[in-house]
């Protein structure tokens, strides 16, 4: 199949096109390779998606649809929506760059999907989008009106977008709501990246909260694998979850679904912190700091509908997910 990747050069992007390509597809990526983070890392795997003959590059900003439109050129049959400004706490600094990426941006996605018709939309969302709700496990159905942050904000407003394009112009677009995803290749602005560097380093870490938020953490190759089981299975009354315990989001009036991806737990930050220091054999010197604003003290994802539509939830163990990441940084860092 065809499909057009945003934010292939992003680390869940870069998994999700590598299997993809190793499956015998032919994946489009499009990138904006801005320096939000350390462009040398979004360059090397470019680099590794290039060695695949079924690759194809297409550089430029979610905000120039003359650019989307040349990545348009490839046909794409399913495109996956994964291109955005991440991070909770850089939303406060630069609160425009979540404006045009995630709603212009992703506007001009929706409008592209409008004219080509895809299989499938999919849409890459965040757990962060259940801000004030406090009821746990967050369920797709539980109410998501309290973002805490404009980063939750932006991506609530993209679920809209597409639930709307769904209901008038009939593409069937699955949002996903990922929870913490972390692996190998990850994001330098992300906790595990943070600590292991700075522990490696022997400087403090500054742990927010007081140790006490706590997390639900997906494993990247748990996601992909949850990702490619969804990509066959557009919403469609042929494919509605029944049961008295699950409660399928496909809409009555638009082939539209959001699906939780979670590994179904939530870890203390201060245990995520001791799996970490056991893998390095060290110990951190902690900078116990407030919570930050905009944060949310906990996320727990509900991965019954996931599970139900695909007969799969993520499965790895914290414990095994850090091990990896952590040999995958010594290797790429040398140290």
């Amino acid at each position: 199949m065809r499909f057009l990747i945003t934010g292939s050069a992003g680390f869940i992007g870069f998994h999700l096109a590598r299997r993809l390509l190793e499956d015998g597809h032919e994946v489009t990526g499009f990138d904006g390779m801005t320096d939000y983070y350390d462009v040398r890392l979004k360059e090397e795997r470019l680099a590794i998606l290039a060695a695949y003959h079924g690759y194809r590059q297409v550089t430029g900003m979610l905000e120039d649809r003359g650019a989307l439109d040349v990545a348009a050129q490839a046909d794409p049959e399913i495109i996956v929506h994964l291109a955005a400004q991440a991070g909770v706490r850089y939303s406060i600094e630069a609160p425009q760059t979540y404006v045009e990426s995630n709603l212009v941006g992703s506007w001009n996605v929706l409008e592209l999907a409008r004219e080509l018709k895809p299989r499938h939309l999919l849409l890459g969302s965040t757990s962060s989008i259940y801000g004030a709700n406090r009821a746990v496990p967050s369920r797709e159905t539980h109410k998501a009106d309290e973002p805490l942050n404009l980063y939750a904000a932006t991506k609530k407003g993209m679920e809209a977008m597409g639930w709307s394009y769904a209901h008038l112009f009939g593409v069937p677009t699955t949002t996903l709501r990922f929870f913490t995803v972390y692996g190998p290749w990850g994001r330098p602005d992300m906790a595990l990246f943070k600590f292991v560097s700075a522990i490696l380093s022997g400087k403090p870490i500054d742990v927010y909260g007081q140790g006490e938020m706590a997390r639900d953490f997906t494993y990247v190759d748990d996601l992909v694998e949850a990702l490619v089981r969804l990509i066959p299975l557009a919403p469609d009354e042929a494919n509605r979850v029944t049961g008295d315990r699950i409660t399928d989001t496909l809409s009555d009036t638009a082939p539209a679904r959001t699906v939780n991806i979670a590994n179904g737990a939530s870890v203390q930050l201060a245990d995520f912190i001791s799996v970490i220091e056991q893998g390095l054999e060290r110990k951190a010197s902690l900078n116990l700091m407030p919570i930050q604003p905009g944060e949310m003290r906990r996320t727990f994802g509900d991965a019954s509908l996931l599970r139900a539509l695909t007969g799969y939830t993520p499965q790895t163990t914290v414990n095994e997910g850090v091990a990896a990441f952590i040999a995958w940084y010594r290797d790429f860092y040398q140290v």
